[in-house]
């Protein structure tokens, strides 16, 4: 008995030596990541997390309707999507043809009302805010310094890397894009409580404008300049400008770093529905209008979606982009799989939300699984003919 008592003497003191170095270090955000992640049956985020979070709502007001197309839902889908779907755990995939709602699809208890975690698809929303900062005159232009917003900015080039660099992911900041290492500033931006001092801490250690690196700390630090311009919180800036004006059919929301310190993660985390995420990209299939009003300037939206580096041709302002058989695709994008999209050229966009995705090989700009999904709803509309 006495042996035992020792050893448990010996594993408790070890673990409260191990809870006071995660503390002393600024590891004790791993706490609320166990929590949240491990203790529900989960080893990383997953598409309902939301509710583990502080959020805040983006509220919607009339909604309007999707407009279904006269064939919706008459297609069959072909095996190899489904065996897609099925294996990587698809919750929603929709098709919409010239506007409209061509086919719909839903699995594992989750609908058209459901909320599930966009993750970095919310880049492309913040990167529209953006657009909206600028077009109301709170931001100058893409060539705006950030340093105008935080003068404490660090580092060697900090009074070099403007607004666009940010938005375009070639800001030269110090940050680990790491979705695996629990010791990462990935992983601490989110599960910390706060998320504006973590990213001044930041440094600019490298030339910004050069190339392109995908951080997400650059659309976070963009999210805060934003923020800082306008004098309010995104969530209503987004509601203002979007979410009301295109009648969401239902509100969002958007994952806070805490309720106290009240910052939008500008990285990831809004939680909305297949369809109502689908109006963003066909928001960007219409040059930024909505039912005859110009809801975003028509030039930003095509910056948006044009490569700004020559040597990356896969990425622009806020949105990936992808070249096949000469149709150029914009693409937004969030880990586990979270996909809008659009191909201007024939008029079609395509909304995949899911549990998983294929892990992505060296220097891949999407997994394997994103061209089945493609592939898959180009093989429906062929056959419907």
């Amino acid at each position: 008995m006495k042996t035992i008592a020792k050893i448990l003497k010996w594993i408790i003191g070890i673990l409260i030596l191990i809870v006071l170095g995660l503390y002393i270090t600024g590891y004790d955000y791993i706490f609320k990541g166990i929590r949240v992640v491990y203790m529900t049956g989960h080893d990383t985020a997953f598409i309902d997390d939301y509710t583990y979070f502080d959020n805040r709502s983006i509220e919607n007001n009339q909604a309007t309707p999707l407009k279904k197309h006269k064939d919706y839902n008459t297609a069959y889908i072909p095996q190899q999507l489904g065996e897609a779907n099925h294996t990587y755990g698809t919750i929603a995939f929709l098709i919409f043809k010239d506007g409209k709602l061509w086919h719909e699809n839903y699995a594992d208890g989750y609908g058209p009302d459901s909320f599930t975690n966009s993750f970095s698809m919310a880049k492309s929303i913040t990167t529209l805010l953006l657009g909206k900062a600028i077009e109301d005159g709170f931001i100058e232009s893409l060539d705006q310094k950030v340093i105008d917003f935080f003068p404490e900015l660090q580092g060697e080039y900090a009074d070099q890397v403007t607004v666009g660099d940010l938005a375009s992911m070639a800001s030269g900041l110090n940050w680990n894009e790491n979705y695996y290492s629990p010791f990462s500033i990935t992983a601490q931006a989110y599960y910390d409580e706060n998320i504006r001092d973590l990213i001044l801490g930041l440094s600019v250690n490298e030339q910004p404008g050069q190339s392109f690196n995908y951080l997400s700390g650059n659309t976070q630090l963009l999210g805060m300049v934003i923020e800082k311009a306008i004098g309010k919180n995104l969530s209503v800036y987004l509601s203002e400008n979007f979410w009301k004006p295109m009648g969401m059919e239902n509100r969002a929301f958007w994952q806070l770093d805490s309720q106290e310190s009240g910052m939008e993660k500008t990285y990831c985390c809004i939680s909305s529905n297949a369809r109502d995420f689908a109006r963003i990209g066909l928001l960007m299939m219409n040059n930024g209008q909505w039912n005859g009003k110009q809801i975003l300037n028509e030039a930003f939206v095509q910056q948006c979606i044009q490569p700004r580096f020559d040597d990356y041709p896969n990425y622009g302002y806020g949105f990936w982009l992808e070249e096949i058989g000469g149709r150029n695709f914009f693409v937004m994008q969030g880990i586990l799989g979270q996909y809008v999209i659009g191909d201007p050229e024939k008029n079609i966009l395509i909304v995949r939300l899911g549990h998983e995705r294929e892990e992505k090989g060296n220097n891949a700009v999407f997994p394997s699984d994103f061209y089945e999904y493609l592939n898959g709803a180009y093989e429906m509309m062929r056959d419907a003919k």
